[in-house]
């Protein structure tokens, strides 16, 4: 089954996590990218990509059959989503045994799990 892993944080960290220096910012990658690397390899994600801040967002929105293009995201919300992964496991129980090891899992950090609906 196709699940999709999808990262998230609150607004706030997410501020925190663009300031961070250098030095931090490039261990907290290690951990992430040695976290990726090791279920790509087993086969496991599919794919995925880190995503840019809610402020680089561009939402379409229709209203009245007509499309409306506005900068910023879709709602104003507590949490954002800062990447996601498509994995490809046996059952829920296998995406929820990997998002549990998430490395950029701290304090008020998110993963929800969520199954993609396969045709």
């Amino acid at each position: 089954m196709k699940y999709v892993l999808m990262f998230a944080d609150t607004v706030e960290d997410q501020g925190t996590w663009e300031k961070l220096p250098q030095e931090q910012m490039a261990a907290a990658y290690e951990s992430i990218n040695k976290w990726f690397d090791e279920h790509s390899r087993s086969g496991k994600i599919v794919g995925g990509e880190e995503l840019r801040g809610p402020s680089s967002s561009t939402t379409v929105r229709f209203k009245h059959g007509k499309p409306i293009v506005t900068d910023g995201p879709y709602i104003e919300a507590k949490e954002v989503v800062g990447g996601f992964a498509i994995v490809e496991v046996k059952d829920l129980d296998e995406a929820l045994a990997m998002a549990k090891t998430w490395p950029g899992g701290g304090e008020g950090r998110i993963v929800e799990v969520r199954p993609v609906v396969e045709r």
